[in-house]
C-alpha cells in the first residue's frame, strides 16, 4: 500500500471517528433532555421547579449561576426575580411587563449575550438589574408566543479560556427554555387554583391535601407535625367601623405576618373568612407553641395604619400535635378539629391568646359546655 493511500485511510479514519463521537453526544444530549422534560414534568410546585430549572442549566451549560424572571402570577404586570431577594428588605427584584428589554427578547425569539441586549436596549433603565446579576446570556422563555419569564445564565466556567457560547450550545439551552417555559406555566396554572388571590396564601381544600400527605409521612417516619388555627378577633369591628377595604387591609396584613414568620417547609393557608391554618412539619409541642405565640405577639405588636388610622390587631390561636403514640389522628378533619377546639377555648378564656389541645384541655372544653 502506497504511503498516500496509507494517509487517505487515516484521515477518513479520523474523520468517521470525530463524527461518531460528535453523533454520540448528540445522542446522550437527547437523552439528557429526555430526563429533564421528565422531571419537569413531574414537578408542579413552582418553588421546586424554579429551583430544578436553575440548576439543571447550571450543569449542562457549566455556569456558576442561575436566575429566573418570571411573570407575576397575580397582576401580571411584572417579571419577578423568583429565585433570588435583597435579604435586606425581603422584596424581590422586579421588571416592568412593558421594558423594552422584554420586547426585544420576544421578538429576537433567541438567547442574547448581555452586550448584544445592552446594545440593543440603549439607554434603558433597567438594564442595571440585569448587569447586578453579572450575566453571560439571557434566554427568553416563551410560551404561545408569550414571554412568561427569562432566565440569566451568570458567570461562565471558561473551557479551554474560552467563555463564549457555541450555537450548538445555544440550540440546547433554546430547548431547554422550551420545556421549562411549559413547565412553568403548567405550575402557576396550579399555583393560581391553589391560592387565594387576597391574601396570597394556600386555599383550604389544597391545605388539606398537604395535611393528608403529612400526616402518612409522620406516621411512617415516626415524625411530629403540628396545625395551628388562628382567628382574628372582633373582626367583624373593621368593616362595620372602617368598611369591608379595611377589613381586606387586615386580613392581607395579618397574613403576610403569618407568611413570614413560617418555615419554607411550613404551609400557612386562608381557611375561611378571617380564619386561618398553618401546617409546621417536624414540630412537637414545644417548637409549635413558640411559633404560634411568635405570631400571636407579632400581631398584637404590629401598628396597622389604614387611611391614617391606626389599628390594633390581635388574634387567638389553637395547637395541635400529631403523635403516633399519644395523639394519632385519624384523619385531617380530626386534626384540624383539634386545633379549632383548642382556638374556641382561647376565645373563650379571653381572646389574645393560644391554647394547645391535649386531654386537659378537651376535658376543660367539656366542662365548659356542660355549664352551658
Amino acid at each position: 500500500m502506497s504511503k498516500k493511500k496509507a494517509e487517505e485511510i487515516k484521515e477518513s479514519s479520523q474523520h468517521v471517528l470525530e463524527q461518531t463521537v460528535q453523533y454520540e453526544k448528540r445522542i446522550y444530549d437527547l437523552e439528557q433532555l429526555l430526563d429533564i422534560a421528565k422531571s419537569f414534568c413531574q414537578n408542579l410546585d413552582f418553588s421546586n421547579l424554579l429551583e430544578s430549572i436553575v440548576y439543571i442549566c447550571m450543569a449542562q451549560m457549566h455556569v456558576l449561576g442561575a436566575e429566573i424572571f418570571v411573570r407575576d402570577l397575580i397582576t401580571n404586570e411584572n417579571f419577578v426575580l423568583e429565585t433570588s431577594k435583597d435579604f435586606l428588605t425581603e422584596k424581590k427584584a422586579m421588571l416592568p411587563v412593558s421594558t423594552p428589554i422584554a420586547s426585544i427578547l420576544l421578538s429576537q425569539k433567541r438567547p442574547l449575550t448581555f452586550d448584544e441586549l445592552k446594545q440593543q436596549c440603549g439607554n434603558c433603565e433597567h438594564i442595571k438589574l440585569l448587569e447586578s446579576l453579572n450575566p453571560t446570556l439571557i434566554v427568553p422563555l416563551i410560551q404561545k408566543n408569550h414571554l412568561n419569564g427569562m432566565l440569566v445564565l451568570q458567570e461562565r466556567i471558561a473551557i479551554e479560556d474560552d467563555a463564549s457560547y457555541s450555537e450548538y450550545e445555544i440550540n440546547q439551552i433554546m430547548s431547554i427554555a422550551s420545556l421549562a417555559s411549559v413547565a412553568i406555566n403548567n405550575a402557576a396554572l396550579l399555583e393560581m387554583s391553589s391560592t387565594d388571590m387576597m391574601t396570597h396564601l394556600k386555599l383550604k381544600y389544597y391545605f388539606f391535601n398537604l395535611l393528608t400527605e403529612a400526616i402518612d409521612a409522620a406516621f411512617l417516619n415516626n415524625q411530629h407535625i403540628a396545625v395551628i388555627m388562628f382567628d382574628i378577633d372582633f373582626f367583624k369591628k373593621f368593616n362595620d367601623t372602617y368598611g369591608h377595604e379595611c377589613g381586606d387591609f387586615v386580613l392581607k396584613s395579618v397574613a403576610d405576618l403569618i407568611r413570614k414568620n413560617l418555615r419554607d417547609s411550613d404551609v400557612a393557608s386562608r381557611y375561611g373568612g378571617e380564619e386561618f391554618t398553618a401546617l409546621l412539619i417536624d414540630a412537637g409541642k414545644e417548637e409549635a407553641m413558640v411559633v404560634a405565640e411568635r405570631i400571636r405577639s407579632t400581631i398584637n405588636e404590629h401598628d396597622f395604619v389604614y387611611n391614617d388610622q391606626h389599628l390594633h390587631v390581635t388574634i387567638s390561636g389553637g395547637v395541635s400535635v400529631f403523635d403516633a403514640q399519644t395523639n394519632l389522628v385519624s384523619s385531617p378533619n380530626e386534626f384540624v378539629n383539634q386545633a379549632d377546639q383548642g382556638l374556641y377555648m382561647s376565645k373563650n378564656n379571653g381572646r389574645n391568646r393560644v391554647t394547645y389541645f391535649d386531654s386537659k384541655a378537651k376535658t376543660a372544653l367539656k366542662s365548659a359546655n356542660a355549664k352551658k
